[in-house]
Protein backbone atom coordinates (compact mmCIF):
# COMPACT_ATOMS: atom_id res chain seq x y z
CA UNK A 1 0.00 0.00 0.00
CA UNK A 2 2.68 2.41 0.43
CA UNK A 3 4.77 1.53 -2.32
CA UNK A 4 1.34 2.00 -4.70
CA UNK A 5 0.44 5.58 -2.31
CA UNK A 6 4.87 6.69 -3.17
CA UNK A 7 3.91 5.83 -6.74
CA UNK A 8 1.09 7.83 -7.02
CA UNK A 9 2.55 11.22 -5.42
CA UNK A 10 5.49 10.59 -7.72
CA UNK A 11 3.32 10.81 -11.08
CA UNK A 12 1.04 13.38 -9.97
CA UNK A 13 3.89 15.70 -8.74
CA UNK A 14 5.67 14.85 -12.08
CA UNK A 15 2.53 15.84 -13.63
CA UNK A 16 2.84 18.91 -12.25
CA UNK A 17 6.51 19.59 -12.79
CA UNK A 18 5.41 18.69 -16.15
CA UNK A 19 2.26 21.33 -16.09
CA UNK A 20 4.25 24.20 -14.72
CA UNK A 21 6.82 23.37 -17.32
CA UNK A 22 4.34 23.69 -20.30
CA UNK A 23 3.26 27.25 -18.81
CA UNK A 24 6.65 28.77 -18.84
CA UNK A 25 8.20 27.11 -21.82
CA UNK A 26 5.43 25.30 -24.02
CA UNK A 27 6.09 21.73 -25.31
CA UNK A 28 9.97 22.47 -25.13
CA UNK A 29 9.04 23.37 -21.39
CA UNK A 30 7.24 20.58 -20.79
CA UNK A 31 9.31 18.27 -22.46
CA UNK A 32 12.67 19.51 -20.40
CA UNK A 33 10.50 19.42 -16.89
CA UNK A 34 9.76 15.77 -17.84
CA UNK A 35 13.01 15.05 -18.00
CA UNK A 36 14.29 17.09 -14.87
CA UNK A 37 11.46 15.45 -12.90
CA UNK A 38 12.64 12.00 -13.83
CA UNK A 39 16.23 12.66 -12.85
CA UNK A 40 14.64 13.88 -9.75
CA UNK A 41 12.33 11.11 -8.84
CA UNK A 42 15.32 8.96 -9.21
CA UNK A 43 17.45 11.14 -7.43
CA UNK A 44 15.12 11.98 -4.42
CA UNK A 45 14.47 7.84 -3.97
CA UNK A 46 18.01 7.61 -3.12
CA UNK A 47 19.34 10.86 -1.96
CA UNK A 48 16.56 13.08 -0.41
CA UNK A 49 17.06 12.21 3.10
CA UNK A 50 20.94 13.10 3.06
CA UNK A 51 19.73 16.68 1.33
CA UNK A 52 17.39 17.35 4.60
CA UNK A 53 19.85 16.25 6.93
CA UNK A 54 21.82 18.80 4.63
CA UNK A 55 19.19 21.67 4.67
CA UNK A 56 19.29 21.35 8.53
CA UNK A 57 23.17 20.95 8.81
CA UNK A 58 22.15 17.81 10.82
CA UNK A 59 25.21 16.05 12.45
CA UNK A 60 25.59 12.19 12.87
CA UNK A 61 26.70 11.08 16.38
CA UNK A 62 27.25 8.15 17.97
CA UNK A 63 27.35 6.32 21.41
CA UNK A 64 30.73 8.15 22.59
CA UNK A 65 29.40 11.81 21.31
CA UNK A 66 26.14 11.53 22.60
CA UNK A 67 26.01 8.80 24.87
CA UNK A 68 22.57 9.40 26.46
CA UNK A 69 20.44 10.39 23.32
CA UNK A 70 22.03 7.75 21.81
CA UNK A 71 21.32 4.98 24.11
CA UNK A 72 17.85 6.32 24.21
CA UNK A 73 16.94 5.79 20.27
CA UNK A 74 19.10 2.38 20.52
CA UNK A 75 16.68 0.75 23.44
CA UNK A 76 13.83 2.13 21.77
CA UNK A 77 14.48 0.46 18.46
CA UNK A 78 14.98 -2.49 20.22
CA UNK A 79 11.77 -2.29 21.78
CA UNK A 80 10.16 -1.31 18.37
CA UNK A 81 11.69 -4.15 16.56
CA UNK A 82 13.88 -2.12 13.91
CA UNK A 83 17.37 -2.45 12.49
CA UNK A 84 19.38 0.84 14.49
CA UNK A 85 18.96 3.79 12.47
CA UNK A 86 21.20 6.90 12.14
CA UNK A 87 21.16 9.31 14.60
CA UNK A 88 21.64 12.81 14.17
CA UNK A 89 21.33 16.27 16.40
CA UNK A 90 20.89 19.80 14.16
CA UNK A 91 21.48 23.11 15.94
CA UNK A 92 18.44 24.62 17.04
CA UNK A 93 17.46 26.27 20.52
CA UNK A 94 13.73 25.22 18.94
CA UNK A 95 13.04 21.52 20.03
CA UNK A 96 11.94 19.63 17.41
CA UNK A 97 12.62 16.42 15.66
CA UNK A 98 11.73 14.32 12.30
CA UNK A 99 12.54 10.88 10.74
CA UNK A 100 13.86 10.66 7.35
CA UNK A 101 15.02 7.47 4.92
CA UNK A 102 13.56 5.71 2.40
CA UNK A 103 13.60 2.36 4.41
CA UNK A 104 13.34 0.70 8.18
CA UNK A 105 17.30 0.33 7.00
CA UNK A 106 18.15 3.12 5.67
CA UNK A 107 16.42 5.53 8.45
CA UNK A 108 17.83 8.62 10.30
CA UNK A 109 16.44 10.19 13.23
CA UNK A 110 17.32 13.75 14.10
CA UNK A 111 16.78 15.90 17.45
CA UNK A 112 17.24 19.37 18.21
CA UNK A 113 19.80 20.51 20.36
CA UNK A 114 16.50 22.87 21.57
CA UNK A 115 14.62 19.73 21.97
CA UNK A 116 17.58 17.41 24.22
CA UNK A 117 17.73 21.38 26.22
CA UNK A 118 14.14 21.29 27.12
CA UNK A 119 12.86 17.66 27.82
CA UNK A 120 13.69 15.00 30.08
CA UNK A 121 15.01 11.56 29.19
CA UNK A 122 11.62 10.15 29.53
CA UNK A 123 9.96 12.84 27.13
CA UNK A 124 13.17 12.59 24.83
CA UNK A 125 12.19 8.79 24.49
CA UNK A 126 8.52 9.70 23.68
CA UNK A 127 9.42 12.04 20.58
CA UNK A 128 11.99 9.43 19.19
CA UNK A 129 9.87 6.83 19.45
CA UNK A 130 7.10 8.67 17.79
CA UNK A 131 9.55 9.19 15.21
CA UNK A 132 10.85 5.84 15.03
CA UNK A 133 6.88 4.73 14.29
CA UNK A 134 6.90 6.72 11.28
CA UNK A 135 9.90 5.03 10.01
CA UNK A 136 8.10 1.72 11.51
CA UNK A 137 5.21 2.18 9.64
CA UNK A 138 7.49 3.41 6.11
CA UNK A 139 5.84 6.78 6.06
CA UNK A 140 9.19 8.15 5.50
CA UNK A 141 9.97 7.21 2.19
CA UNK A 142 6.65 9.35 0.93
CA UNK A 143 7.27 12.30 3.65
CA UNK A 144 10.93 13.11 2.52
CA UNK A 145 10.33 12.76 -1.47
CA UNK A 146 7.35 15.05 -0.91
CA UNK A 147 9.19 17.88 0.91
CA UNK A 148 12.20 17.47 -2.19
CA UNK A 149 10.00 17.85 -4.97
CA UNK A 150 7.43 20.43 -2.61
CA UNK A 151 10.26 22.63 -2.90
CA UNK A 152 11.50 22.30 -6.76
CA UNK A 153 8.15 22.79 -7.99
CA UNK A 154 7.93 26.39 -5.59
CA UNK A 155 11.32 27.16 -7.21
CA UNK A 156 10.05 26.81 -10.56
CA UNK A 157 7.01 29.09 -9.56
CA UNK A 158 9.27 31.25 -8.87
CA UNK A 159 11.50 30.80 -12.24
CA UNK A 160 8.18 31.42 -14.53
CA UNK A 161 8.20 35.25 -12.79
CA UNK A 162 11.81 35.54 -14.05
CA UNK A 163 11.26 33.91 -17.69
CA UNK A 164 7.72 33.02 -18.50
CA UNK A 165 7.14 36.69 -20.00
CA UNK A 166 9.60 36.44 -22.45
CA UNK A 167 8.15 36.42 -26.25
CA UNK A 168 10.45 33.97 -27.13
CA UNK A 169 9.64 31.32 -24.82
CA UNK A 170 6.80 29.90 -26.39
CA UNK A 171 4.68 30.17 -23.16
CA UNK A 172 1.08 29.40 -24.92
CA UNK A 173 -0.57 31.34 -22.61
CA UNK A 174 1.31 34.56 -22.19
CA UNK A 175 1.23 36.43 -18.78
CA UNK A 176 -1.56 34.59 -17.86
CA UNK A 177 0.50 30.73 -17.56
CA UNK A 178 3.21 33.29 -15.67
CA UNK A 179 0.45 34.05 -12.94
CA UNK A 180 -0.73 30.59 -12.77
CA UNK A 181 2.69 29.36 -12.61
CA UNK A 182 3.61 31.43 -10.04
CA UNK A 183 0.82 30.01 -7.14
CA UNK A 184 2.84 26.76 -7.79
CA UNK A 185 4.52 27.73 -4.29
CA UNK A 186 1.54 27.31 -1.86
CA UNK A 187 0.19 24.86 -4.20
CA UNK A 188 3.22 22.56 -3.50
CA UNK A 189 2.34 23.39 -0.03
CA UNK A 190 -0.96 22.41 0.06
CA UNK A 191 -0.03 19.25 -1.70
CA UNK A 192 2.46 18.22 1.33
CA UNK A 193 -0.77 18.52 3.24
CA UNK A 194 -2.69 16.46 0.67
CA UNK A 195 0.34 13.68 0.59
CA UNK A 196 1.09 13.88 4.33
CA UNK A 197 -2.06 12.51 6.00
CA UNK A 198 -3.13 13.81 9.34
CA UNK A 199 -4.00 10.37 10.60
CA UNK A 200 -0.23 9.29 9.96
CA UNK A 201 0.38 11.42 13.03
CA UNK A 202 -2.02 10.19 15.49
CA UNK A 203 -1.04 6.25 14.18
CA UNK A 204 2.85 7.24 14.78
CA UNK A 205 1.58 8.77 18.22
CA UNK A 206 0.36 5.50 19.40
CA UNK A 207 2.39 3.69 17.92
CA UNK A 208 5.50 5.64 19.67
CA UNK A 209 3.23 5.46 22.81
CA UNK A 210 3.68 1.59 22.79
CA UNK A 211 7.55 1.35 21.86
CA UNK A 212 8.15 3.74 24.47
CA UNK A 213 5.87 2.51 27.18
CA UNK A 214 4.20 5.43 28.24
CA UNK A 215 1.80 8.24 26.51
CA UNK A 216 2.02 10.43 29.09
CA UNK A 217 5.41 11.00 28.44
CA UNK A 218 5.15 11.63 24.54
CA UNK A 219 2.01 13.75 25.96
CA UNK A 220 4.27 16.07 28.18
CA UNK A 221 6.77 15.98 25.36
CA UNK A 222 4.19 17.13 22.81
CA UNK A 223 3.22 20.08 24.60
CA UNK A 224 6.54 21.33 25.54
CA UNK A 225 7.22 21.30 21.36
CA UNK A 226 4.46 23.27 20.48
CA UNK A 227 4.58 25.57 23.27
CA UNK A 228 8.32 25.86 22.29
CA UNK A 229 7.76 26.19 18.48
CA UNK A 230 5.37 29.19 18.73
CA UNK A 231 7.48 31.40 19.67
CA UNK A 232 11.12 30.23 18.91
CA UNK A 233 11.53 30.22 15.17
CA UNK A 234 13.59 27.75 13.28
CA UNK A 235 14.93 29.57 11.03
CA UNK A 236 15.73 26.57 8.19
CA UNK A 237 12.21 25.52 8.42
CA UNK A 238 11.35 29.52 7.54
CA UNK A 239 13.61 29.13 4.39
CA UNK A 240 12.44 25.56 3.44
CA UNK A 241 8.54 25.55 4.70
CA UNK A 242 7.84 22.65 2.49
CA UNK A 243 9.52 19.99 5.03
CA UNK A 244 7.65 21.75 7.42
CA UNK A 245 5.27 17.91 7.33
CA UNK A 246 8.41 15.93 8.60
CA UNK A 247 8.71 17.27 11.93
CA UNK A 248 6.85 15.87 15.16
CA UNK A 249 5.61 19.29 15.41
CA UNK A 250 5.08 21.98 13.07
CA UNK A 251 8.08 24.06 13.20
CA UNK A 252 6.96 27.61 11.29
CA UNK A 253 6.05 30.47 13.10
CA UNK A 254 2.97 31.52 11.03
CA UNK A 255 4.53 34.56 10.26
CA UNK A 256 4.78 33.31 6.97
CA UNK A 257 1.85 32.99 4.37
CA UNK A 258 2.67 29.16 4.15
CA UNK A 259 1.32 28.09 7.52
CA UNK A 260 -1.93 28.77 6.27
CA UNK A 261 -1.95 25.09 4.71
CA UNK A 262 -1.33 22.96 8.00
CA UNK A 263 0.03 19.65 7.79
CA UNK A 264 -0.24 18.68 11.31
CA UNK A 265 -3.55 17.99 13.65
CA UNK A 266 -4.19 20.41 16.68
CA UNK A 267 -1.83 19.71 19.40
CA UNK A 268 -4.46 19.42 21.92
CA UNK A 269 -6.10 16.84 20.08
CA UNK A 270 -3.24 14.43 20.29
CA UNK A 271 -2.53 15.24 23.63
CA UNK A 272 -5.80 14.18 24.79
CA UNK A 273 -5.91 11.09 22.39
CA UNK A 274 -2.46 9.99 24.51
CA UNK A 275 -4.45 10.71 28.08
CA UNK A 276 -7.35 8.52 26.48
CA UNK A 277 -4.54 5.84 25.40
CA UNK A 278 -3.27 6.02 29.20
CA UNK A 279 -6.31 5.81 30.94
CA UNK A 280 -7.39 2.51 28.65
CA UNK A 281 -3.92 0.98 30.25
CA UNK A 282 -2.97 1.48 26.18
CA UNK A 283 1.37 2.00 26.20
CA UNK A 284 2.17 -1.24 28.03
CA UNK A 285 3.00 -3.54 25.07
CA UNK A 286 6.61 -2.45 25.05
CA UNK A 287 9.14 -5.26 26.44
CA UNK A 288 10.92 -2.64 28.83
CA UNK A 289 10.73 0.78 29.48
CA UNK A 290 13.48 2.40 27.55
CA UNK A 291 14.42 4.98 29.85
CA UNK A 292 14.23 3.09 33.28
CA UNK A 293 17.17 3.28 35.26
CA UNK A 294 17.99 7.11 33.65
CA UNK A 295 17.63 8.61 37.34
CA UNK A 296 17.45 12.05 36.07
CA UNK A 297 14.20 14.07 35.52
CA UNK A 298 15.94 16.98 34.10
CA UNK A 299 16.50 17.84 30.47
CA UNK A 300 18.84 15.33 28.37
CA UNK A 301 21.00 18.84 28.18
CA UNK A 302 21.67 19.77 31.17
CA UNK A 303 22.86 23.27 30.59
CA UNK A 304 22.22 25.79 27.74
CA UNK A 305 25.74 27.04 26.98
CA UNK A 306 25.95 30.27 24.64
CA UNK A 307 25.32 29.38 21.03
CA UNK A 308 28.37 30.81 19.42
CA UNK A 309 28.04 29.20 15.96
CA UNK A 310 24.53 28.00 13.80
CA UNK A 311 26.60 24.47 13.47
CA UNK A 312 26.09 21.52 16.27
CA UNK A 313 29.25 21.32 18.37
CA UNK A 314 32.18 19.06 16.97
CA UNK A 315 31.12 15.75 17.42
CA UNK A 316 34.95 14.73 17.05
CA UNK A 317 33.68 11.77 14.70
CA UNK A 318 37.23 12.64 12.70
CA UNK A 319 39.97 12.11 15.95
CA UNK A 320 41.08 9.29 17.96
CA UNK A 321 39.75 10.69 21.39
CA UNK A 322 36.20 12.32 20.35
CA UNK A 323 35.46 15.19 23.04
CA UNK A 324 31.97 14.82 24.81
CA UNK A 325 29.76 17.49 23.72
CA UNK A 326 27.01 19.23 25.80
CA UNK A 327 24.37 16.03 25.30
CA UNK A 328 26.71 13.79 26.62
Amino acid sequence: MNLMRTAMLLAFMTALFMGVGYLIGGQSGMLIAFVVAAGMNFFSYWNSDRMVLSTYNAQEVDERSAPEFYRIVRDLARNAGLPMPKVYLYDSPQPNAFATGRNPENAAVAASTGLLHALTPDEVAGVMAHELAHVQNRDTLTMTITATLAGAISMLGNFAFLFGGRRDNNNPLGMVGVVVAMIVAPLAAMLVQMAISRTREYSADRRGAEICGNPLSLASALGKIARGASHIPNEEAEGHPATAHMFIINPLSGERMDNLFSTHPNTENRIAALHEMARHGGGGTSTRAPTSGFGSTGPVLAANPERKSRSVPNTGRGGSQPPKGPWS
